[in-house]
């Protein structure tokens, strides 16, 4: 293992691993929690397709790809507005590709907190990042047969050195994205069984040289009236199963478009939280989510 601060992680018998370093959170997949986020996120299944085509390709064919060097950069990029479901798409990726490459092995999912890297004192910034991409993330590519990595707000990571002046950003920040590349690319040659999914709601913030490593940048927008839909109805139908009085509203799919199109720009996030802010609206309803009507939801649209 390269370096002798590589982590050892502690596994504990939930399937979950003791954090590492720059490392928020890791999940031992598939859990008992399915497929959850990959069935709860509505966006075009185009995108979902070629993003778990992709992953599939990349982790079935691991071996493969190793003899082609070049061939797969295993790193994908999401970009869209807050709100647009990238985090839930990514994390649901990784469910998904752990139960359908179960026979193979186990897949861990390693969420990434890139503000967590940078650092105040010289140098220490980019002696951060190569701890990540050379000592932490290898240990779990020893350890699982799959490992998927979610980086979000990429763009604080891997900063855009041509927009950034040394006056207005120390010479630490420019070292800082020279070490992710320069990471990134060691990390990719020795571990053919590690994909990295990338977030940002600021594309043109990210390196330049980052961007162009990646296999496909995908684009994730704000739904339309039929995407806001589905959204909503889905939302009310989480909530009919606490509250089955709920069940005729979340069977309405006609209400659900009427909803949409008063709904117009609000990001997933919003379009789902909707039969809870008109829940929030009164204290009669608070307090019996079972009287939600129609009216009390077309009332929250209202902002």
């Amino acid at each position: 293992m390269a370096g002798s601060q590589a982590t050892v992680l502690a596994i504990d018998h939930h399937h979950h691993a003791a954090p590492v370093h720059g490392v928020s959170s890791i999940r031992v997949l598939p859990d008992e929690d399915g497929t959850k986020n990959w069935d709860r996120i509505i966006v075009d299944e185009r995108i979902k397709s070629r993003l778990l085509s992709h992953a599939l390709l990349a982790l079935a064919h691991q071996q493969e790809f190793y003899l082609l060097p070049g061939a797969l950069q295993r790193l994908v990029i999401l970009t869209g507005p807050p709100g647009t479901g990238k985090t839930t798409l990514s994390t649901g990726l990784a469910e998904v590709v752990a139960r359908e490459l179960a026979h193979k092995g186990s897949t861990c999912l390693a969420e990434v907190n890139p503000h967590a890297l940078p650092s105040e004192m010289l140098g220490e910034s980019q002696r951060n990042v190569a701890r990540l991409l050379d000592n932490s993330l290898p240990e779990l590519s020893l350890r699982y047969r799959h490992v998927i990595v979610v980086i979000d707000e990429v763009e604080s990571f891997a900063v855009r050195r041509s927009a950034a002046s040394f006056e207005a950003n120390p010479v630490d920040v420019h070292r800082a994205s020279d070490a992710v590349l320069e990471g990134m690319d060691r990390l990719m040659k020795r571990c053919p069984n590690v994909l990295v999914i990338a977030t940002t709601n600021f594309p043109a913030a990210i390196d330049e040289a980052f961007t162009s490593r990646a296999d496909m940048v995908l684009s994730l927008s704000i739904p339309d009236i039929e995407t806001a839909s589905k959204i909503i109805g889905i939302s009310l139908e989480e909530l009919s199963g606490i509250w089955p009085e709920i069940k005729a509203l979340a069977g309405e799919t006609p209400l659900h478009r009427q909803l949409a199109q008063r709904c117009v720009g609000w990001d997933g996030r919003q379009l789902r939280r909707l039969p809870l802010k008109a829940l929030s609206e009164s204290k009669e309803l608070a307090l019996h989510p079972e009287n939600l009507m129609a009216d009390h939801l077309f009332a929250a649209t209202q902002d």
